[in-house]
């Protein structure tokens, strides 16, 4: 199946998922889902992976089991590339569009650890610390978890501080109802902007440990 767009029928499903977020709902229109939704983001996801690699798209439904909210479905479609551990390519649609982005969004302890070891590094260090600047300076969202403090261990005074209290690091980008996203051209639109990643994720995949 090539790609050919995300049907408005999608961005409506999450529209209207978003007032009704039931099991009766979903069951009246889970082909909708199947058919505008998640055959379309397969789609998409095969057409990269030769570049990339496979994507693992995300099911639906969401673990309630310690969540206060109960809500039973994911009022977002989300698939991951992973290239290391919790670290890859992402891209998503829901009811305020298409959103892309990478990096990391998890880390154990140790690999924290390996990670913040090369930030403080003097050339691995600020090395990061070029890419980042450019992705923000090209328009990308950089975000992550952070420490309202500095982390156990580390001057607040180092040179890469706001680096250090990541506890993830991700680059993030809204296409939002952009009109590609309902044709062809999307695709390489998010190689692009993937490619555009790539120094980022082969950063922390190499020194994450």
């Amino acid at each position: 199946m090539t790609f050919e767009g995300f049907p408005e029928a999608a961005l409506d499903f999450y529209d209207d998922l978003e007032i009704d977020n039931s099991k009766v709902f979903w069951e009246a229109h889970k082909e909708t889902y199947r058919t505008a939704v998640a055959g379309p983001m397969r789609a998409l996801t095969d057409d990269l992976a030769e570049e990339f690699g496979q994507a693992k798209i995300f099911r639906p439904y969401r673990d309630v089991r310690f969540a206060k909210d109960k809500t039973p479905y994911k009022t977002h479609q989300g698939a991951f590339v992973g290239v290391a551990a919790a670290t890859g390519y992402y891209v998503q649609i829901g009811a305020p569009g298409v959103r892309v982005g990478a990096g990391f969004y998890d880390a154990s302890a140790e690999r924290l650890a390996a990670i913040r070891a090369a930030i403080d590094h003097r050339r691995h260090g600020p090395e990061l610390e070029k890419i980042v600047a450019r992705l923000g300076r090209d328009g990308w969202e950089i975000g992550g978890t952070t420490l309202k403090t500095s982390p156990r261990g580390w001057d607040a005074d180092h040179p890469r501080i706001e680096l250090l209290r990541h506890k993830s690091l991700t680059a993030m980008r809204d296409y939002g109802f952009d009109e590609i996203i309902h044709t062809p051209q999307l695709v390489e639109r998010i190689r692009t902007d993937w490619r555009a990643t790539t120094p980022l994720v082969d950063w922390v995949a190499r020194h994450g440990g």
